[in-house]
């Protein structure tokens, strides 16, 4: 009976931090994005860098002239740093030119699961990894 009472404590504790990812929900938060930034095949610098092979990529390494804050932050983007980010840009990098001011809110924590599943699914090319 203790093993099933501590079983059951873990799992109500690991469901309320823990967000399954939906790429298709992510794509539809991406929408938001691509004002700025393109993510595909083909995608190029836009307003904002593209987005292809983001995780994993250092901060301010593409085609895209960056602040001199974003290239000296030392960031390689990854869930964590993404989605720090992503809650309040300019929180986390002041001197980023990105003006949008973050995804927060009620629901937000799930949006930005999300988002990073659509986003991460790109290859440096723009293809979907396999």
């Amino acid at each position: 009976m203790r093993h099933l009472v501590i079983a059951a404590v873990v799992m109500v504790a690991s469901t309320g931090t823990t967000w399954a990812q939906d790429v298709d929900a992510g794509a539809s938060v991406f929408k938001q994005c691509g004002a700025c930034h393109k993510i595909g095949p083909g995608a190029t610098k836009f307003v904002g860098p593209e987005l292809n092979g983001l995780d994993g990529r250092k901060a301010g390494s593409t085609d895209y002239s960056y602040s001199d804050d974003m290239k000296n932050s030392g960031i390689t983007w990854d869930e964590a740093t993404f989605k720090e980010y992503i809650k309040a840009p300019k929180a986390k990098v002041p001197g980023t030119k990105m003006t949008y001011p973050g995804i927060n809110g009620e629901g937000s924590d799930k949006k930005i699961a999300n988002l990073w599943a659509y986003i991460k699914q790109f290859d440096d090319k723009g293809n979907i990894k396999k």
